[in-house]
């Protein structure tokens, strides 16, 4: 199991993560400029559990960045004309052109996550989309999107912690749904499709990196330094 090898243990002290911080969101403004100038799309996922610090750390990817260069997309269920198309219409329509960075708020894993666990596919559906979404992202790795995936995984026991601080925090309480406490129920079955999904979608041209949320702060170090370090693999800059 992949996931059961990862070390949660890392951490950082404020200051260290204060400095880091910073480092890290003015470099990646300035690959921005870089990107825009070289004409290369951007595009970074975001998949996680429930609580797992997705909305976090897709803030401060973006704290620093000129906001006419980038959009954030957060996918929801599909509704209207989105349902009467392949399930990849409607993100093939939010791509990022040249230029431009685009970050997914989950994104078209969740045929092979949600769906899956859910019923709301047919078994054939998503075992076809293993091949499909890797397809897809050849193509946009052959368009020259730069293309960054996140899975931000917690414990169980972590995601007990923080549900549990969202329900006593007034301010927090809007997070937490019901459908959290019933997706959390399903832990087992989420944690198989995450698995089977990391190891049959990670290609050399789409990796996956799996970032252990359990330290908010140590995550968000760690995904900004990926995205920096993505991008100056691609373009120098």
């Amino acid at each position: 199991m992949i996931l059961d090898k990862l070390d949660q243990g890392a951490t950082i002290t404020a200051e260290e993560y204060k400095k880091r911080l910073i480092e890290l969101q003015l470099a990646l403004r300035e690959q921005a400029l870089a990107i825009y100038n070289l004409k290369r799309p951007v595009c970074i996922l975001f998949e996680g559990w429930d609580a797992g610090g997705k909305g976090g750390a897709i803030k401060r990817v973006t704290e620093k960045l000129d906001p006419r260069g980038y959009t954030v997309y957060s996918t929801k269920v599909p509704a209207g004309d989105e349902k009467t198309h392949h399930y990849l219409w409607r993100f093939w329509n939010r791509i990022p052109k040249q230029g431009k960075i685009v970050i997914f708020d989950r994104s078209w894993y969740g045929r092979v996550l949600v769906e899956r666990v859910e019923g709301y596919c047919a078994e054939a559906e998503w075992k076809r989309a293993y091949r499909e979404i890797r397809c897809f992202e050849r193509q946009l790795y052959d368009f020259g999107t730069i293309l960054v995936k996140f899975w931000l995984h917690i414990t169980q026991e972590e995601q007990l912690r923080r549900f549990k601080e969202r329900e006593g925090n007034p301010i927090k309480q809007w997070k937490l749904t019901d459908e959290d406490w019933r997706n959390r129920g399903k832990w087992s079955d989420y944690l198989a499709a995450v698995e089977e999904m990391l190891e049959r979608t990670s290609t050399t041209y789409a990796p996956w990196a799996i970032a252990p949320g359990n330290n908010k702060q140590t995550a968000r170090i760690e995904i900004l330094a990926t995205v920096s370090k993505a991008i100056k693999a691609a373009t120098g800059k």
